[in-house]
């Protein structure tokens, strides 16, 4: 399978909007218009990853803070149930690390997806701490995770 990753493009907003709603279902997924303000912004970064030009994944992340040294933060990751276990979300991950280049990054995952929270752990992030009822729909918490600066 070849992937191909480059820029998310407003045109890609509504796409993503449909895989939100088939990864995050109950757990309030974004809409179409979240995803273009999210694109709008000057500080974010966002990355898809493609498969015969179909857009199978989506990642972005926040550049925070006015000053150097930088932090970010990891605002979404979600690939297509039909394309997961190839790698894509580390892929998308890594092109979020060469972003923020070097600076610490925090992010929340829900305390329930193992697969997300292996994948975050294997990459370098430590679970700081959890926040209660983090996902308002369906009050599931979520871990708190950073990754020091590299």
């Amino acid at each position: 399978m070849n992937v191909e990753y480059g820029p998310l493009r407003p045109a890609d907003a509504a796409r993503c909007a449909e895989l939100e709603s088939q990864l995050f279902d109950g757990d309030d997924p974004w809409p179409e218009r979240a995803f273009l303000a999210e694109l709008a912004a000057k500080h974010n970064h966002y990355v898809g990853a493609r498969v015969d030009d179909k857009l199978v994944g989506y990642a972005g992340i926040a550049r925070l803070g006015r000053f150097k040294p930088y932090e970010y933060e990891v605002h979404t990751i979600g690939v297509d149930p039909a394309y997961q276990g190839h790698g894509i979300g580390r892929q998308l991950l890594h092109r979020l690390f060469d972003y923020a280049d070097g600076g610490a990054i925090f992010l929340e995952v829900r305390t329930d997806n193992a697969a997300a929270i292996g994948l975050y752990e294997s990459e370098g992030f430590e679970k700081m701490g959890v926040r209660k009822r983090y996902y308002r729909v369906s009050g599931a918490d979520a871990y708190t995770m950073k990754r020091e600066r590299r």
